[in-house]
Parts: C-alpha cells; structure tokens; sequence
C-alpha cells in the first residue's frame, strides 16, 4: 500500500466512493432522464410594469395635461431625461406555463399638453384577467338555484314543524318584562 494511504486512509474511501458515484451516473436511461426532466422547479412569477388597458387608452384624448394623463395612466414606467415630452408605459408579465406577455405605450407631449400616443393593442380589463387565471375549467356549472320540487324533499313534516318549534321555546329563557335603556340617563 502506497505510504500516502497509510498515513490517510479516508483517501482510499473517498476515491472508491467517487468511483461507485461515477459508474452509478452511467446507469441512467432515457426515461430517468425523461421523469428527472419532467420534475422543474417553481419559478417565481413576474409582473413589471404598468399594465394598461384598452378602456385607459380609450379614455386619452389630445390636448390632455400631463396631471390629466398621469390620473389616467399612473405614473410612467420609463421617464427619459433625454426626452422630456414622452412618458413610457412598459408592462411585462413572466408566469410559469403562460407565453410570456409584454405591451408598450408611449404617450408624447407638445410642453404641457399630451400631442398623440402609440403603442401595442391593449386588452381590455376583462380579457386580461381572463389571460391570469391558469386554472382548469371544470366544464359545466351547476345551477344555483333549487326548484320548488327540489326544496320540497327537504322540507320537514308538518309534525315535526310543531314538535320542533315547542322545543325551541321550551328551550329559550323567558323574555325580560322591560329592556334597559340604550342611552344612560342624564
């Protein structure tokens, strides 16, 4: 035996070790593979952004003041020192199983007052939080409301009606003679 693994013979171990793990790596098929593939770990989901919708577009009109815009619109994503006239609206969206999403708007001024606008179609508010709910639709919804002949075969008898009614006030303590004031006297 070599004079290095007698002075350590955790070396020796640790080698064989790191050769059993090597050979064990050889031993995996394409369809290990395909389950260790299939497992990903969560990604947080993303939003940037102002998101803007195509009733807020609707809503600019030329000649709006920059404060009229801002209510609209909210406070721009992107103010560009170099170009004062023009606010950026830029909304992006990164979830996990979703394509992801992104939508521009430039807003241009003319000093105080909005000139034009340019920009992606927006969706509506509707549409985009439809585009949020991943979930599986679980196919038809049920009624909400019951028939006259559905509530009629949970209703009680009309015995035990009076059976139950004379047990609850049997139960009850009787009521007082007179109530307190709600106001404390003066």
């Amino acid at each position: 035996m070599p004079a290095i693994l007698q002075r350590r013979p955790w070396l020796l171990v640790a080698a064989v070790a790191a050769t059993l793990c090597l050979g064990a790596c050889s031993g995996f098929s394409e369809r290990t593979r395909g389950a260790l593939s299939a497992v990903t770990p969560y990604k947080v989901e993303v939003v940037q952004g102002n998101f803007v919708s195509k009733e807020q577009v609707a809503a600019l009109k030329p000649g709006m003041s920059r404060q009229q815009v801002r209510e609209i619109l909210g406070t721009s994503l992107l103010t560009d020192v170099f170009h004062a006239n023009r606010w950026d609206y830029v909304f992006t969206i990164r979830r996990q199983g979703v394509d992801p999403q992104e939508r521009h708007l430039t807003v241009f001024f003319n000093g105080e007052l909005m000139d034009r606008f340019e920009g992606d179609e927006m969706p509506s508010e509707e549409d985009f939080v439809a585009t949020l709910d991943t979930r599986k639709k679980s196919g038809k919804v049920p009624p909400l409301e019951a028939t006259e002949d559905e509530l009629k075969k949970f209703a009680p008898a009309k015995d035990e009606k009076k059976a139950d009614s004379a047990d609850a006030q049997a139960s009850l303590p009787p009521l007082p003679a007179a109530y307190p004031p709600l106001e404390a006297a003066r």
